[in-house]
């Protein structure tokens, strides 16, 4: 690394480390939106990602929360990135949908990542995001023949801007990064009794290794950190493996919630398809039932002039 890159290096990290402070200082955060297979396609969680495959990435998620429970939480989610032409510069576009009970809600959202290397195979990027949520309550669903009085729509639309960002950096064994995907905080005021606040503002922090174990095999341990204003810390703690990039099958913990088996395979160098299934422990056993998580991805394995993958 020459001297150049070195301080900008530097001063990347000094960057990374004020704003991540002010904005643990300053967030008040609920919990959003919730993947098994976030370290498949990182540009779920952070949008510093968009661009790293170095290629046209599309990814389609189905997630079943709680099968078999009437109103419970589902999600689908399209995300797509790439490089520009211009190899330091990636973006993407995802589009959320997620149903709770009579809610539900649209997030449509960009992500731009500027992808600076920093030594051989060593990469930090920055990213932001900017989008619209959408949200949509159908009261009229749950209304019986004694209405509450404390409802006063039968239905409620409210449209809001979303903003967030994040830094990652990857190298050949090494994956790690931090993201915001939501900084703006608003509510929407339906009437005197009822406020929804439709942004779920989290402090996420992600890190995977990867073990070579021979000419075929490799472990990748890895976590999630989130981190949620007003409630204890969560986090997920997996454990993946992997035979000659082709089958990955592995294991994770979800603080006092569930335990989630993971399984991808690669169908070709393009397609990959995957599967999760969270089993839900202690209390939470209890209330509710195991969750699906399926997830289709195409990776167009073109490539530009003078870029090299660190992966």
């Amino acid at each position: 690394m020459n001297l150049n890159n070195n301080v900008v290096y530097n001063r990347s990290i000094l960057i990374m480390i004020i704003i991540s402070i002010w904005a643990s200082m300053y967030a008040n955060a609920q919990q959003g939106v919730q993947y098994t297979q976030y370290m498949y396609d990182g540009s779920l969680i952070n949008p510093a990602y968009a661009g790293a495959s170095e290629a046209l990435s599309i990814s389609l998620l189905h997630r079943d929360q709680w099968t078999g429970l009437e109103g419970a939480p589902q999600s689908q989610t399209l995300s797509a990135h790439t490089l520009f032409k211009n190899p330091h510069l990636g973006t993407g576009l995802m589009i959320h949908r997620e149903s709770i009970g009579v809610h539900s809600n649209v997030t449509i959202a960009s992500n731009f990542a500027y992808h600076l290397k920093v030594g051989k195979d060593k990469i930090l990027s920055f990213g932001l995001k900017a989008g619209m949520l959408n949200v949509n309550s159908n009261y009229q669903s749950i209304q019986n023949s004694n209405p509450d009085p404390s409802v006063n729509d039968d239905s409620f639309s409210g449209t809001d801007f979303n903003a967030g960002f994040g830094f990652y950096y990857r190298s050949k064994y090494l994956e790690t990064g931090y993201s915001i995907p939501s900084i703006i905080n608003r509510s929407i005021n339906i009437n005197d009794s009822i406020t929804l606040d439709p942004i779920n503002l989290n402090h996420l922090i992600f890190s995977q290794v990867h073990i070579p174990l021979g000419n075929n095999f490799k472990l990748s341990p890895g976590f999630l950190i989130k981190c949620f204003s007003g409630t204890s810390l969560s986090y997920d703690i997996n454990f993946l493996t992997s035979y000659k990039e082709v089958l990955s099958a592995g294991v994770s913990y979800r603080k006092e919630e569930s335990v989630d088996f993971l399984l991808k395979f690669n169908v070709s160098p393009q397609f990959q398809l995957a599967y999760a299934y969270d089993m839900p422990i202690g209390t939470v056993s209890n209330l509710s039932q195991a969750s699906n998580e399926i997830m289709l991805r195409y990776i167009f394995k073109f490539s530009y002039d003078n870029v090299n993958s660190p992966q």
